[in-house]
């Protein structure tokens, strides 16, 4: 196998040499510069056999994989609306824009958190304040069925380092912060619950729900790690990647959306998901 961690204009040249030799390809984030080569690249593993796997990094994460499983249970109730951000100084990238560079990991985050769901439509706006059509500041829009919205921020021109998600639920609502030391996890028994019956719209009140705050515990772990270990396991034993070809094509078609939406000022796109 064959680790593939180079800017992204090379991405697709390289693991498709890589997957032509027989070898299987571990591609850091994104996995291509277009849907069409990430789909080029997952149909040809599948045909040679080999593994294909993107460096979705965070979906190894012991905190968003606890995160998921808060989800999954229910405790959260229904999924209302998901806040991301993703902001810090610098690291400007010379290949690619801040959307491309840091959004991808926030749009693989929110992909697993939504269990496979896909958004109908992407928005996007941004500005470059240094570079001439390169964007350093960016908010993407992600429109799910069921009117459920994501909403990501991400920044090269921050002076503070946050790495902060909001999950607003029905029931509850949780804050996974990435910097915080401990208790990166936060579980608020907070919502907004609407009287089932009233006789006039003076008697329409909204009750507010203020509980408690839950802060579980995370059993740390190096996510580069088993990252990797889960790239070398799925080589020796045939399985299909966590982050496998798939994942990485519907994160590059979600960012692909936000670049065509920011050419035209901010208009809604619905992703491309080429046929693989």
């Amino acid at each position: 196998g064959l680790v593939i961690a180079t800017p992204l204009s090379l991405h697709y040249s390289m693991a498709k040499r890589a997957l032509l030799a027989g070898k299987s390809a571990l591609v850091e984030k994104p996995l291509a510069a277009s849907s069409a080569e990430a789909a080029e690249l997952v149909t040809l593993a599948r045909e040679r056999k080999r593994v294909l796997m993107v460096g979705h990094i965070f979906e190894y994460s012991a905190p968003v994989i606890k995160v998921r499983d808060f989800i999954e249970s229910g405790e959260l109730g229904e999924i209302l609306y998901i806040s991301s951000i993703r902001a810090n100084l610098g690291l400007f990238q010379p290949d690619v824009n801040v959307a491309w560079d840091l959004a991808s990991h926030d749009i693989s985050i929110i992909l697993m958190l939504m269990g496979g769901l896909m958004p109908e439509a992407v928005s996007c706006q941004g500005q470059g304040h240094y570079r001439r059509g390169v964007e350093d500041v960016a908010m993407l829009t992600l429109h799910f069925p069921r009117n459920v919205i994501a909403f990501i921020h991400v920044s090269w021109l921050d002076p503070n380092k946050i790495r902060r998600t909001t999950i607003v639920g029905s029931k509850k609502m949780l804050v996974y912060d990435d910097t915080a030391l401990q208790e990166k996890i936060r579980i608020y028994d907070k919502g907004v619950d609407v009287h089932p019956y009233y006789d006039t719209y003076g008697e329409f009140q909204l009750a507010y729900r203020y509980g408690d705050i839950t802060i579980p515990r995370i059993k740390e772990s190096e996510p580069l790690k088993i990252e990797c270990e889960h790239f070398v396991d799925c080589i020796i034993n045939g399985r299909t990647p966590r982050t496998d070809g798939l994942s990485g094509l519907r994160v590059v078609s979600v960012l692909e959306a936000a670049s065509t939406s920011l050419q035209n000022g901010g208009a809604t796109v619905p992703p491309n998901w080429p046929e693989v």
